[in-house]
């Protein structure tokens, strides 16, 4: 009796051992589609017969085939009987493509272990009741809290309307954004500028404030060194109540190669919302008396148009009022080693801020990596 007792917790062990190890690849899989998929998720899928992987794929680009179709292609024939790990439920309903469920059940798939379940209202546990309808085996919640880290964006707009908000800053040792005078060019070394290059390459909008547009006069595209980290074209937003951005800026000199979007306030002058427009800007005008209330709805504004992640590079104003509305979701912060000192010198969050440390904002999954001489610090907020 314990001889099978004892072989029966082996096999329980080793398949889960076996279930990790292939999400895992499936997971590695969909972190290839970051950037490229948006506002789909990004989803990687590993099909396995007899303990060999024997077709894999991931979501490549928005409109495309799904993972678990690619998987299924390179699978051909000896998809039959096998077990699929996808890293989300897969779908049931026709979107852009056809219905996940039905193509695995056509290639006669006999097991799918799901990382986790989709948020999606027409999906969310319909796709796995489908399969189990059609007499397939499944499992969710394997590498669940790997699955929903990366699917977390996604699920933050699909289930608030609104984007996932990364907050990027560089600052000298002691916590300036630019000396006394203004001048910031340049704090962080070229090493750190490479990475954020790549972050602009792979969000829908890049946001700064008024005030950082008229000091820095910034073009804000994505210049990685290499040309395939650019996964999509951001939207340049400029938080500019008056719409008081200058014609002469390089902003408004490029926007009709890309896109440029000025958030101004109802009030704003009439004559310089139509200088912007006739120059290539959109001016969208939000609603509310206060910052607060009018990122509020610039937020709702980019979640209408559904887009996904957005990276919010200054100034401290911007920052400080997205900190007290507590919609920071993501910190990449780079350290310079230099001194700018200066009562009077900009630090990177500004707003009304906290009263006590232990109401601080921690950061989960922190990061940290040398950049050269600089030190890079990135996390999630600890909610």
């Amino acid at each position: 009796m314990d001889a099978v007792l004892n072989g029966a917790i082996h096999d329980v062990t080793h398949r889960a051992s076996d279930d990790n190890r292939f999400m895992d690849r499936a997971l590695a899989l969909a972190i290839r589609g970051i950037g490229c998929v948006e506002p789909n998720p990004p989803v990687g899928c590993v099909i396995v017969r007899d303990g060999e992987i024997i077709g894999e794929g991931f979501h490549e680009r928005f409109g495309a085939t799904h993972a678990e179709v690619n998987a299924l292609l390179a699978a051909a024939q000896r998809a039959s009987g096998a077990t699929a790990y996808v890293t989300l439920e897969p779908c049931c309903h026709h979107g852009k493509t056809p219905p996940c469920t039905q193509a695995l059940i056509a290639a006669g798939v006999k097991r799918v272990v799901a990382a986790v379940q989709d948020s999606f209202p027409p999906v969310s546990g319909r796709g796995i009741a489908e399969l189990q309808a059609a007499g397939i085996s499944c499992d969710v919640g394997v590498r669940a809290a790997e699955a929903n880290w990366l699917l977390a964006p996604y699920r933050k707009l699909i289930t608030t309307g609104r984007p996932w908000v990364i907050a990027k800053w560089a600052m000298t040792l002691d916590g300036k954004l630019a000396t006394r005078t203004g001048d910031s060019q340049w704090i962080s070394s070229e090493a750190s500028r490479g990475v954020v290059h790549q972050l602009r390459g792979r969000v829908d909008a890049i946001i700064i404030g008024s005030g950082t547009a008229h000091a820095d006069n910034p073009l804000l595209t994505a210049r990685p060194a290499d040309p395939s980290d650019v996964k999509r074209i951001a939207t340049r937003v400029v938080v500019d109540s008056a719409a008081s951005l200058s014609l002469d800026s390089r902003l408004i000199q490029t926007a009709r190669d890309i896109p440029v979007l000025v958030a101004a306030a109802n009030d704003a002058p009439a004559n310089s919302a139509q200088q912007l427009a006739d120059a290539g800007a959109e001016v969208f005008r939000c609603s509310g008396d206060t910052h607060g209330a009018r990122m509020d709805a610039l937020l709702q504004e980019l979640g209408r148009r559904r887009m996904t992640n957005v990276l919010v590079e200054g100034g401290s104003k911007l920052l400080g009022t997205l900190f007290d509305m507590q919609a920071i979701d993501e910190v990449h912060v780079f350290i310079a080693p230099k001194l700018a000192g200066g009562a009077t010198a900009t630090s990177p969050i500004a707003g009304l801020g906290i009263e006590r440390m232990a109401s601080a904002m921690r950061l989960a999954d922190v990061a940290i990596e040398a950049l050269d001489a600089d030190v890079h610090i990135h996390g999630r907020i600890n909610t």
